[in-house]
């Protein structure tokens, strides 16, 4: 939904920031001017006992200057409660007395029904309370008590029961004038086929209110009394308000605590939820009845990037697990995944903390696993793998569910961790997972048939003939120790090149932590001299490398453009060449030994344009420039990619300033 022109303007006028802040904050009355709206906290966002967050009431914009947190009341809201933007804006007009805008006539009548639903909903939660604390309810109440439930503890999460008659709610509801199709629509009640006066839904049971993010009422679950009844558990039916597959139970508190940095848990039911948040583990949230659904599983990434699904210790457990895996494989993202805690055999989240207490719990929390080990778990579980044609029906299995992950770049890390348990599991001699090994003269590691005879990728004359070949080792090692010997004589293109560093994977020895300690220590005069401090082994092997000498011996490094076009030549080939070897080895992976000219043909142009890419324009009329190692580059693919680099430099600093 968009809003209208000046509509948050007029919003940030109406609401005093510091008033908002006020609310999560304690004001240092010391450092604070508040006559002249200049207001100081410890920060809210992060861990400090000193005054470092800023608030300016007269420009509306607050700033830490501790974790550089800033924004304004709409941002403070969206990262404190871990709201959306439209939900933040929706709180601050409620604050602000302003009315949200409404799209059209249709939208303002559908938002009104469903307004007259929850106040429905809400009838019926007051209701349902009212009865927990009858004679009728002596049962529920002594369950409750049996599961260790205080009074204040069913207040908190607003605790009812229904008791067992046919029209108790429906007669209280009416009474109070709500009109009959409301309360049926609100799913508190049902209509008989044979049209006569409605029924309640929920009759002997234990009532648990569903709420959405926003706190709004929207259904209810009931857990029987009567250990013979047809459903243990029942949920409401799909209303305008409720849609199970797409709401999760304890949802906005939750998030709310998700936000504040306590780790997403997934429960398996009501009663897991409220035993976990009750034991301190406050963002604990669980699926309505049903398995986790896709809806769901987005909704868990919004509040969280790696919620914890914690599983009972028994079968039912395990194969839920096993479901959210195959849910999940399609849509992961970078940066988002699940992790699985599985509970002892037997017990559940209540059961656990009640026996040992919240420390128990906390340990097998922090022993929650990876998606890739509780995956590779179910495929060779209760299997023996003595044969080939055993092992060959695992790498089809373990191929075809791969297929589904959909970003190459996750899917790449998965056949990799697949291929160390699959080496592990069969021992260092085995053949690796459809390891993809350019270097070799087959295409295949074992490749038969036309793959066997594909054409090596053989360095072109011009290549041979360079220090690379000369020198022997790794021509992409070597190409990472120029760029950090480079780097650390000239600190200033760190910065630079931030972003295309953090990119790239560096695979020489040692070659990747001191990456991180460039980036780490960005700033720095002399890094050359920290790094050697902690690193001395590595700082001394990248400059006694023979490249790296042959570079200084000419004195490229002294010239800042030269060493700049060094850095930006050699990232922009290690970038391109590994995405290269990535697209032949899923292009590879897609053939099931099945000859394909279209395949071999795709292969030969990739080695075709890496051969070209060493080669540089030599022969050719376009403009071309030497480079500082002796490789002639085509003035324009210079050109091209150090746009390339500008771009994403550009872009991933403006993302961390913002």
């Amino acid at each position: 939904m968009s809003l209208p022109h000046g509509f948050i303007d007029e919003l940030r006028t109406r609401v005093t920031l510091s008033q908002v802040v006020g609310r999560k904050v304690t004001w240092d009355m010391r450092k604070s001017n508040m006559a002249k709206g200049d207001f100081w906290a410890p920060c809210p966002f992060h861990q400090e006992k000193t005054a470092s967050f800023h608030v300016d009431d007269r420009k509306g914009f607050y700033y830490c200057f501790g974790c550089q947190a800033k924004g304004d009341v709409v941002s403070f809201l969206k990262e404190k409660d871990n709201l959306s933007f439209m939900e933040a804006v929706e709180t601050l007009c409620r604050e602000a007395g302003m009315q949200m805008p409404a799209r059209d006539l249709q939208a303002i009548q559908k938002a009104d029904r469903r307004t007259q639903l929850v106040e429905v909903m809400e009838e019926a939660v007051k209701w349902f309370r009212l009865q927990l604390k009858t004679s009728a309810a002596a049962e529920a109440r002594a369950y409750l008590e049996k599961r260790s439930m205080s009074f204040e503890a069913q207040d908190r999460w607003e605790i009812g029961f229904a008791p067992d008659q046919r029209q108790g709610l429906f007669h209280a509801l009416t009474q109070k004038g709500i009109a009959p199709d409301l309360i049926v629509d609100s799913g508190v009640c049902a209509k008989p086929d044979d049209n006569a006066a409605p029924y309640d839904r929920f009759r002997g049971r234990i009532i648990f209110p569903i709420r959405d993010g926003r706190g709004r009422a929207i259904s209810f679950g009931g857990r029987a009394i009567d250990p013979n009844a047809r459903a243990k558990y029942l949920n409401g039916p799909e209303t305008e308000l409720f849609d199970k597959g797409r709401n999760l139970y304890n949802q906005g508190p939750a998030r709310e605590a998700a936000g504040k940095g306590l780790p997403l848990i997934v429960a398996e039911g009501y009663m897991d939820v409220i035993a976990l948040s009750e034991a301190g583990f406050r963002a604990t949230v669980a699926p309505l009845g049903t398995a986790v659904t896709e809806d769901q599983l987005r909704l868990l990434w919004r509040i969280s990037d790696e919620p914890v699904i914690a599983l009972d210790g028994d079968a039912a457990g395990i194969r839920a697990a096993l479901r959210v895996i195959d849910l999940a494989f399609p849509i992961l993202e970078a940066g988002k995944g699940l992790r699985f805690a599985v509970l002892p055999q037997g017990q559940d989240p209540d059961d656990l903390i009640k026996a040992q207490g919240a420390v128990a719990m906390q340990r097998v929390l922090d022993d929650a696993q990876p998606m890739v080990k509780l995956f590779w778990q179910r495929e060779i579980e209760g299997k023996v793998f003595d044969s080939p044609e055993r092992k060959a029906a695992l790498d089809k299995k373990l191929r075809a569910a791969l297929s589904k992950i959909t970003d190459p770049l996750i899917r790449g890390h998965y056949n990799e961790e697949i291929k160390a348990l699959r080496l592990t599991l069969f021992g260092r001699e085995a053949k690796p997972f459809r390891q993809w090994n350019p270097r070799q003269s087959s295409g295949f590691v074992g490749a038969k048939g036309r793959f066997a005879s594909m054409r090596p990728v053989v360095p072109m004359l011009s290549t041979r003939a360079s220090l690379l070949a000369q020198t022997g080792g790794s021509e992409e090692a070597s190409r990472e120790a120029v760029i950090l010997a480079t780097l650390m004589v000239h600190p200033r293109l760190i910065a630079r090149f931030e972003s295309a560093l953090e990119c790239c994977d560096f695979t020489g020895p040692g070659h990747d932590r001191l990456r991180d300690l460039l980036l780490i220590h960005v700033d720095a005069d002399d890094p050359r001299a920290i790094l050697t401090e902690q690193r001395p082994e590595v700082v001394e092997s990248i400059f006694s490398h023979p490249y790296v000498r042959n570079a200084l011996a000419i004195k490229p490094l002294d010239d800042l453009e030269k060493a700049e076009f060094l850095v930006a030549y050699d990232l922009f080939f290690l970038t391109t060449e590994r995405s290269r070897l990535r697209e032949i080895e899923e292009a590879a992976q897609d053939i099931e030994g099945v000859a394909d000219e279209g395949l071999t043909w795709r292969l030969h142009k990739l080695n075709q344009a890496r051969d070209d890419a060493f080669v540089g324009p030599q022969g050719k009329s376009r403009e071309s420039i030497i480079a500082p190692n002796g490789v002639a580059i085509d003035k324009d693919v210079l050109e091209e990619f150090r746009r390339i680099f500008d771009s994403i430099c550009f872009e991933k600093g403006k993302n961390r300033r913002g």
